[in-house]
């Protein structure tokens, strides 16, 4: 299972599912990877076997990346195909510049988007802790316009006021007179 040419040492080459174990890969993925031209075998063996060069597990590793940066297969291979078919190095490394450009910014705003989101999970969590004390007989309800434990009325952060607000809606449906001053009505006082 070697392939040699003039002047290089014979490199063992790899069959599909060891190059899947190798890369941490399902051998599907690796058939994936070549019916969408983003990996190639070196060879076959005389049984018909794909056989793959070591270099194929970094080829692998690079895919990878490239997806956990964002990108789909598609896209993978749609600018390799860009980059090959560039007549000169410079169009070529400008088609790429464009395309890791283009996710830069896609990531950047997402992560500008999960800030926000952080200080929202972070802002709701530090106005719950003190909700660890409430007592037993306030109904989830109540949280709506809750000025207990040192809270006030119409200050809780957003993400646990929506959900406050559900629980209101929720009895609303259910014909209970809920006012946002004051919740009135027992279970079982429909109106």
């Amino acid at each position: 299972m070697g392939l040699s040419t003039e002047g290089e040492s014979t490199e063992k080459l790899l069959r599909v599912g060891d190059l899947a174990k190798a890369a941490g890969k399902s051998v599907r993925a690796i058939h994936l990877y070549e019916e969408l031209g983003l990996l190639r075998p070196a060879a076959r063996s005389g049984g018909g076997f794909r056989l793959y060069r070591r270099s194929a597990v970094a080829r692998i590793g690079w895919i990878a990346k490239l997806q956990a940066i964002g990108f789909s297969l598609t896209e993978i291979r749609g600018f390799i195909r860009d980059f090959e078919k560039s007549v000169s190095a410079p169009e070529a490394t400008a088609g790429v510049r464009r395309v890791f450009s283009e996710k830069l910014s896609e990531i950047r705003e997402s992560i500008a988007q999960l800030q926000v989101i952080e200080n929202d999970l972070v802002e709701a969590l530090d106005y719950l802790e003190s909700c660890k004390d409430c007592h037993a007989e306030f109904k989830p309800a109540e949280c709506h316009n809750c000025d207990h434990q040192g809270h006030e009325v119409g200050d809780a952060p957003e993400l646990f006021a929506g959900l406050s607000e559900a629980a209101v809606e929720a009895l609303r449906a259910e014909g209970y007179d809920v006012s946002l001053d004051k919740l009135t009505g027992e279970a079982g006082e429909a109106n």
